[in-house]
This record gives structure tokens, C-alpha cells and sequence, in this order.
């Protein structure tokens, strides 16, 4: 079995976690209705509409 010969140092081990603790970028769409951003797969905050329905009543 190999063994290191010199123990990884925090710096560069904590080097190549770092990649991988990065939030991703929301996804954002078109709103259908009323051309809003929003996220995909959930009711539109401006016009109360998923999959060309009325979910919620928005004033």
C-alpha cells in the first residue's frame, strides 16, 4: 500500500477542498404570463401563475 512520505500541509489541503464549498448561481427564467424573472419549477411572485394557471390571487 503506498504511504506519503510527508504529512499534507492545512494550506494545501485546504487548497483543494476550497472548489467544492462554492455556492452555485440561482437559475433564473422567464416568467410565461407576465415576463418576470423567477425561478423555474415554482409560482410566479408578480403574477400568482405555474404551467399557464392561477395558483395564487396577487394583487
Amino acid at each position: 500500500m503506498a504511504v506519503p512520505k510527508r504529512k499534507t500541509s492545512k494550506a494545501r489541503r485546504d487548497k483543494r477542498r476550497a472548489s467544492s464549498y462554492r455556492l452555485n448561481k440561482a437559475t433564473v427564467v422567464e416568467c410565461p404570463q407576465c415576463h418576470e424573472p423567477k425561478q423555474p419549477h415554482r409560482v410566479c411572485r408578480s403574477c400568482g401563475y405555474y404551467k399557464n394557471r392561477e395558483v395564487i390571487a396577487v394583487e
